[in-house]
């Protein structure tokens, strides 16, 4: 008799527990939904915008080529849009960009990844909280800021040192490019450094390895997928600054033949021929039409970098 009560109330118990577990997971699938649309929702912005850059640019710059021969177009070397007729030769925009951005992006790359690797591996607690906030903070500085400083500050000392006519020229707009690069290339390559896991350092140690050759042989090749993404956003950013380059690269229109020769990256010769350009006119579509040679070069260093990736993941598969 005594056993009744109990087994009355058991079954009064069972539903009071498993209410609020279903409610829990009814509330967890309904968040999930929630987030897995908003994921779904972003996705299909980026690629809708894309897209509408890629058809602006394409609709605007293509007539380009029905004025000016494409040949004539990517590899003259006179760009003279008030002429009679106009000639559009891209050819000095396009080696100032590759001269500026491979001469930035051997500065930036190599100095970025060992500050990266210093803050991750080697430095004490205290420094990496100091000093990565500031690095951080340089990012935030306008581009018509740094251009002022290359301006002001960098220019007469490279025209020192290299004994030119002026300080204006590629390798000044190289070196301001490198130091606007080096913060975003620092924090992503130091995040990428701390997401390797520790077991991978243990076992490195274990087998002997000193820290440098752990953070060369393990660290650094474990965060590799990190670090390309940092050099991909480092080397863009070098790509596609305008104010900068416009301010202190020279705006010559010829040819450049070294780094220390003034120039005028693509970028410069938008930004400073797009305020004179007819809109409708031979030169508004000969601007949109570098416009998408910086489209494709950027599509062409996001290809390089996975296609580093994919070699990376192969070779850790093999191992």
């Amino acid at each position: 008799m005594t056993n009744m009560p109990h087994a009355a109330q058991a079954p009064s118990t069972r539903p009071a527990v498993a209410a609020p577990t279903k409610g829990r997971r009814r509330r967890s699938r309904v968040s999930e939904r929630v987030v897995e649309s908003v994921i779904r929702a972003s996705g299909l912005i980026a690629i809708v915008v894309l897209l509408g850059v890629l058809f602006l640019l394409l609709r605007t710059g293509l007539p380009a080529f029905s004025q000016t021969p494409p040949w004539e177009f990517f590899f003259g070397t006179r760009w003279y849009p008030v002429s009679e007729p106009p000639t559009f030769g891209i050819m000095p925009f396009f080696v100032a960009t590759l001269w500026v951005s491979a001469v930035s992006t051997a500065i930036a790359v190599p100095l970025g990844i060992a500050c990266a690797a210093y803050l991750a591996e080697v430095a004490p607690a205290a420094v990496r909280e100091t000093v990565k906030p500031i690095i951080e903070l340089l990012a935030g500085i306008p581009s018509v800021v740094m251009g002022f400083i290359g301006l002001s500050l960098l220019s007469p000392y490279v025209q020192s040192v290299f004994n030119l006519n002026t300080g204006l020229c590629g390798l000044t707009a190289a070196i301001m490019l490198a130091l606007m690069s080096l913060p975003v290339i620092v924090s992503v390559s130091e995040d990428a450094l701390h997401a390797v896991p520790d077991s991978f350092r243990e076992a490195s140690y274990a087998l002997g390895a000193t820290s440098w050759e752990t953070v060369i042989h393990v660290c650094i090749p474990g965060a590799l997928s990190g670090i390309s993404a940092a050099v991909m956003l480092g080397v863009g950013r070098a790509i596609g600054e305008t104010m900068t380059v416009l301010m202190v690269a020279g705006g010559a229109l010829a040819v450049p033949a070294s780094p220390t020769d003034p120039m005028m990256p693509m970028t410069a010769a938008i930004a400073s021929g797009i305020g004179n350009a007819v809109r409708g006119g031979p030169q508004y579509h000969a601007l949109f039409a570098i416009g998408i040679i910086l489209f494709v070069m950027t599509l062409l260093v996001n290809l390089v970098a996975d296609r580093v990736l994919e070699r990376q993941k192969r070779k850790f598969a093999r191992t």
